[in-house]
Order: structure tokens, then C-alpha cells, then sequence
């Protein structure tokens, strides 16, 4: 690994027993892009440039994490989302190209809104995506004092307005005394036998409180937000999920049963139902 063109070859030779090997060149094209500064089109005119010893040392450890299973993202402790730079850690999701396109329906419904809130923040993606690309206040909760640290560094990052509160929102006792004229949410959605069926990166990495949910009470979260988004939200306010894809139907009856209308549920770029919004009069 003398120079630059070889990293992809190392790449591949060191962890295709894990990645095929277009993830393979996806990661390598990652790490080169952080360490040296290049896209693609610039690796390939910079592709002779010779690797100093601390990029080879780099390298070898980042390679030596992605070994273990750790992501990328949690290596690098960076994502995009939208187009933007985020700082990620083990205390939240990486954010996931279905939220991008939550957050795009959210950016072109919502114009003429005001007031928005973000329920389980996380990183602070969404709720910062959408300060960046909207106008009026915006508030976030999480239930992780953790995670709102990240989502904090975030909004510091990018130089938002966010306010974040740290609160149990299936806790009733925690009361939200403002008015919003969005909700917006991407509760944990994923039941717990569907377990087997996530990569183990994920399983090992990534925090189950804010991907799980039981087998008995798979609606916890959408049931609990529907309810106290009637106190929440202004008239005609506007709710938007994100959703497990078997549980579409099941959260439109919830939402149906609670009073509200112009209920849309939308598929993703996979043809999976993902989203749902909702008004409420």
C-alpha cells in the first residue's frame, strides 16, 4: 500500500470475507475522501500519490475496525444526511436515506408552518435538515440525555436554532405546554423477532432503545404520539411518521380512531410503505 490506487486493492483483499466488493470500494472511496480530501473523479489524477506513513497507519485501523463490525460512520463519527455533515456516535442511529425521504416530504409540505417538533431526535438530524430549509421554531425531544448530546454538537455544527428538552414521551406526566404546527417523528419501529433478519453491525452497534419494540405492543410509540399530538398541534397541524412497512394500515386506524383526516401513507424509493401524515382540526 505505497501509494494511493492501492488502498481499493487493500481494501478488497482485507475485507471481502465481510463486504462484496462494490461495499468494499464504497468504503474505500469513504476513508480516502476523509483522509486525503478526494472524490472519485480526483482519486483517479491523484491515484500515483504516495501514502505517508500515519495515512497507512489510518488505514490499517480503520480497516481493523470495520473487522470487528463497526460501522463506517461510527469510525469516522460522521454521516450525511441530506446532503449535510452530521457527528454521529454509538448513542444514536446512523441516519438512513428513509428518513431523507421523510424529511423531504416534511421540507415541501410544510412552507407555510411555523413551529415544528421533533419526537426522538437522535442525532438531531431531521429537526436540523429541516431548521435548514424552513422558517420558525424548532424543538426537539429525546429520551437519551446521550443522544441529545450529539444532537446539541449538531446544531452547534451547523449554526441552528433547535431547542432540545429531555423527556420520556410515554411518560404522561412529562407535559409539552406549547402549540406546533408539525410533528414530525421516526420512533423505534423494528419488533424485536425481526431481530434475525438485521445485519450485525447494526445488532452490535447501533442503540436498541432507539430501534426496538416488542412483539406484544408493536404501536407503542405511534399510539402514545397520536394521542398527545391533539394537545400538541395547532389546527390543521400536521403529523408525519415514519413507519415499520407491516404496520401502515395498523397506524392509520390509530390515527383515524383519534380524529384525524387527509391521512397519506407513502412508499419509499423501494416501493415500501414508509411514511404517514396526518392532519388534525
Amino acid at each position: 500500500m505505497e501509494i494511493l490506487s492501492n488502498v481499493i486493492v487493500y481494501f478488497k483483499k482485507e475485507l471481502s470475507h465481510i463486504y462484496d466488493l462494490k461495499e468494499c470500494e464504497s468504503l474505500a472511496f469513504i476513508v480516502i475522501h476523509k483522509i486525503f480530501g478526494y472524490n472519485k473523479s480526483e482519486f483517479i489524477l491523484h491515484s500515483n500519490d504516495t501514502i505517508c506513513k500515519t495515512q497507512k497507519k489510518t488505514i490499517t485501523y480503520i480497516i481493523e475496525k470495520l473487522k470487528n463490525n463497526i460501522p463506517i460512520q461510527y469510525i469516522l463519527e460522521e454521516a450525511y444526511f441530506f446532503n449535510l455533515n452530521f457527528f454521529v456516535n454509538s448513542s444514536v442511529l446512523i441516519p438512513r436515506s428513509e428518513t431523507e425521504e421523510l424529511a423531504n416530504w416534511v421540507i415541501n409540505d410544510s412552507v407555510q408552518k411555523n413551529s415544528f417538533l421533533d419526537i426522538g431526535t437522535g442525532s438531531g438530524c431531521l429537526i436540523i435538515t429541516l431548521s435548514k430549509f424552513l422558517t420558525g421554531t424548532f424543538t426537539a425531544i429525546d429520551i437519551s440525555s446521550e443522544a441529545l448530546k450529539v444532537a446539541k454538537i449538531n446544531n452547534k455544527k451547523h449554526n441552528t436554532d433547535v431547542s432540545f428538552i429531555e423527556m420520556d414521551i410515554l411518560n404522561k406526566e412529562n407535559i409539552i405546554s406549547d402549540k406546533f404546527d408539525v410533528i414530525v417523528s421516526n420512533p423505534p419501529y423494528v419488533i424485536s423477532s425481526e431481530k434475525k433478519h438485521i445485519n450485525k453491525n447494526v445488532l452490535d452497534n447501533e442503540p436498541h432503545l432507539a430501534l426496538f419494540v416488542s412483539d406484544e405492543d408493536p404501536l407503542i410509540f405511534y399510539d402514545n404520539i397520536i394521542k398527545r399530538s391533539k394537545d400538541l398541534l395547532s389546527n390543521e397541524g400536521c403529523l408525519f411518521f415514519e413507519i415499520n412497512e407491516n404496520f401502515g394500515l395498523e397506524i392509520i386506524e390509530l390515527l383515524n380512531d383519534e380524529g384525524f383526516v387527509n391521512i397519506q401513507l407513502k412508499k419509499d424509493i423501494n416501493g415500501r410503505d414508509r411514511m404517514i401524515k396526518a392532519v388534525f382540526k
